[in-house]
């Protein structure tokens, strides 16, 4: 017994500990963004994200701690997920039906921020996945129009409906989402230093991505996490790749809570 309740702690602190290494990554993140927000024009993205670079007071460096902090925080939110879900299975997590539900479409929120970013640096990997995003979503029967129009709209708006999400609409969705939840990791950047340190170094030192605006090549890879999409994609209807599927996958880590929960 005594063995299991160690186990428990134990887990209990790593999820603890991944919870709160994300919210420090979301406040560099978020601290980062409004720099280069203040700096960012949606009408000439590409132009504006190489002047933020060259003209603004450090701006490859805030450009550069805005990526690798907003990828830490999706990366460390996946890894805390994980960990709610382990405990969630074996009863040691108390969160409702509402709750799960919420956390998981957090998740996808917080996908669709990243993915959100990547589109406005509006370089060759940029306004590709921009292009495909908008084409998957309006060769859905029915409300494919009317989704586009509310996410992305790149056509008919360029950049500005996917700017207007990424700062805020995309944002207010994933803390109205996540709010219950975060509220409970209690941490700032002076209680997990290390994370800072680190993020601001890697940021200092390595420069954030940023490729031609039109690249001269047959084939261009998507965001990381993108690319189980793209290869669907050569395999499978827009839609079908594109919204049935990751759609199939959002469903089934819902049931993942669904199942821990007739176990009770």
């Amino acid at each position: 017994m005594m063995r299991g309740v160690i186990t428990g702690l134990g887990r209990r602190c790593i999820e603890t500990r991944w919870g709160g290494m994300s919210v420090v990554a979301l406040y560099l993140s978020l601290l980062s963004g409004v720099v280069v927000a203040m700096q960012y024009d949606p009408d000439t993205a590409y132009y504006s994200v190489n002047s933020i670079e060259i003209t603004a007071p450090f701006g490859a460096f805030w450009r550069s701690l805005h990526f690798y902090a907003s990828q830490a925080f999706f990366l460390l939110s996946a890894a805390h997920f994980a960990a709610v879900s382990l405990d969630l299975d074996d009863g040691r997590t108390r969160l409702s039906r509402g709750q799960w539900t919420r956390l998981v479409a957090a998740l996808v929120v917080a996908l669709l921020l990243l993915f959100s970013g990547y589109i406005l640096r509006a370089d060759a990997t940029g306004s590709s996945a921009g292009m495909i995003a908008e084409n998957i979503l309006l060769s859905v029967p029915g409300l494919g129009k009317a989704a586009n129009a509310v996410l992305f709209s790149i056509t008919d708006s360029g950049l500005r409906r996917v700017y207007v999400n990424h700062v805020a609409g995309f944002l207010l969705l994933w803390a109205a989402l996540a709010w219950n939840h975060i509220r409970r990791y209690n941490v700032g950047p002076a209680d997990l230093p290390w994370p800072v340190v680190a993020l601001t170094a890697f940021s200092f030192f390595v420069r954030a991505p940023l490729e031609q605006e039109h690249m001269g090549v047959f084939h261009i890879s998507g965001p990381w996490f993108f690319i189980g999409l793209q290869e669907a994609l050569r395999y499978l209807p827009p839609w079908a790749a594109g919204v049935l599927w990751p759609g199939l996958l959002v469903g089934a880590l819902c049931l993942l809570g669904a199942r821990a929960w007739r176990r009770r």
